[in-house]
């Protein structure tokens, strides 16, 4: 799925410049727990969260994410945006939940990073 083909799906908002739309996604994964995200994102992942600091951006570079989505309307700070431009990480915003944003997602295809048990899991 390209990112350009999410935007409508969440009501998303592109906050970054000179970013393209057309890069393909493989993956979705949603935490706010960043090592979480580095124990089991796999590359070429949108990350969805409700953290908006630096952080997220340093995490989502060293996992490969192709794009940050912030989930529940909250916007980034100025030195975030920045980082995230630097590093040419796309920044979305969209009103939903993470659980709605996920949800809409995966309803469109986008299928999850995290790993699936073999047996015998909780889940």
């Amino acid at each position: 799925m390209k990112l350009r083909d999410m935007l409508p799906l969440i009501d998303g908002q592109l906050l970054s410049k000179k970013v393209s739309l057309d890069t393909d996604v493989d993956y979705g994964a949603a935490a706010d727990l960043m090592s979480d995200v580095l124990a089991f994102a796999k590359t070429n992942a949108v990350l969805l969260t409700g953290l908006t600091n630096s952080q997220v951006i340093r995490t989502a570079e060293m996992a490969g994410a192709a794009a940050v989505i912030f989930v529940r309307g909250k916007q980034p700070a100025s030195d975030t945006l920045k980082l995230a431009e630097e590093k040419g990480i796309p920044l979305i915003v969209c009103k939903y939940t993470m659980f709605e944003a996920c949800g809409k997602l995966y309803g469109a295809g986008l299928r999850g990073s995290d790993p699936l048990p073999t047996s015998g899991g909780n889940w």
